[in-house]
């Protein structure tokens, strides 16, 4: 049988990726004042051994206000980069695996309790709970406190944040960095005309609205090195009329592109409340197709890819270039192993699993 183009190697800037799949970054809530913990230990070990070619730490706020929550990882000051450091040894004692990490900032949707007590936002006077900020003073939902929009000093201080971030990033040895511009959060708050009503030179226009993005991503692809992986995430559209959409997702990633970004994975949602979308399997997969016929940079699509045959099809007719894993990695850690005994291929996994290979399959396993 042909080799899966699934299981085919990818340039991704100046890495070599050994395969198609993307542990894309899911949040944990169970980090302490920024700080990761031996939760993180164990779930970014696990997920390590999966066979996927690279894996994404969880959206790791650039400064305190910029968490989702009280309980999100941070990577801000020497104590949330010590933390980390210690996680990815342990890590990287037992895998060889890639890893990259999310940068972000929640902007209006940051200071919210953890999803499993409700998730509602925390008012700044309460316990665990801050002022937010955005590009306007507009609050995600009705009955929110509203966040404060962003002056000079503010915008400054949060690109300056998230090019210390990166720094400290390559510092750790980290292999790739994206940028989060998706899922209704701060640089996706400035991108969409819902959120971002200002009247100076990064509110209106389309090319106003994307300054401040490509602001942050310049901010950040100048603290790295020259040919270090920066990739951005983006929402492919707001599933809301008169919102951000395709064609100003086009736009933004035609602009990232000429500014040397190595790769496009593209979500889709998150920043209104009265979004409707069409969930099903492949439901992101035309945004990613439309964004992938536009550039010429690497694409990765996510959202409901559960099959293997399915992830197949995507990357083998040139839907994507890759895709991403969330949910279904989660709930299957063994996954990409799965998908290459169901396709034929062969997995990177440690000699220590490799009894585990079914009677019937051959050469699954590899170092």
């Amino acid at each position: 049988m042909p080799q899966p183009k699934l299981f085919e190697p990818i340039a991704i800037g100046g890495q070599t990726l050994a395969n198609r799949i993307v542990i894309a970054p899911m949040c944990m809530y169970s980090a302490e004042d920024g700080r990761m913990t031996d939760w993180h230990l164990m779930h970014l070990g696990a997920l390590s051994h999966s066979g996927a070619a690279i894996l994404t730490i969880e959206a790791t706020a650039v400064l305190p206000e910029g968490r989702i929550s009280y309980a999100d990882v941070g990577l801000w000051d020497d104590a949330t980069e010590a933390a980390m450091d210690r996680v990815l040894k342990g890590v990287r004692a037992w895998s060889d695996m890639p890893i990259a990490i999310q940068l972000a900032h929640a902007g209006r949707k940051a200071s919210t309790a953890k999803p499993w007590d409700g998730g509602a936002q925390i008012a700044p006077d309460a316990e665990h709970g801050w002022q937010t900020v955005s590009a306007s003073d507009l609050p995600f939902a009705e009955g929110e406190n509203p966040p404060v929009a962003l002056d000079r000093a503010g915008l400054a201080r949060v690109r300056d944040g998230f090019a210390e971030a990166a720094r400290r990033a390559v510092r750790l040895g980290i292999d790739a960095i994206q940028i989060h511009a998706a899922h209704g959060y701060l640089l996706h708050q400035f991108l969409s005309p819902l959120s971002n009503r200002r009247e100076d030179e990064y509110g209106g226009s389309l090319e106003n609205r994307m300054r401040f993005p490509l602001e942050v991503f310049e901010a950040v692809r100048d603290a790295v090195p020259q040919g270090y992986p920066v990739t951005v995430r983006i929402s492919g559209t707001d599933w809301v009329e008169g919102g951000w959409d395709i064609a100003g997702s086009i736009a933004f990633s035609q602009a990232l592109e000429a500014r040397g970004c190595a790769a496009i994975h593209v979500s889709s949602g998150g920043l209104d409340r009265r979004q409707q979308i069409p969930v099903g399997p492949n439901y992101q997969v035309p945004l990613a197709r439309a964004v992938k016929q536009a550039v010429g940079i690497p694409v990765i699509a996510v959202g409901l890819i559960t099959e293997p045959e399915q992830a197949e099809a995507i990357v083998a007719t040139g839907d994507a270039d890759m895709i991403a894993l969330a949910r279904t990695v989660l709930y299957d850690p063994r996954w990409p192993w799965h998908a290459a005994a169901k396709l034929g291929a062969s997995v990177s996994a440690p000699p220590q699993f490799w009894r585990s290979q079914p009677s019937g399959l051959r050469d699954l396993f590899r170092k």
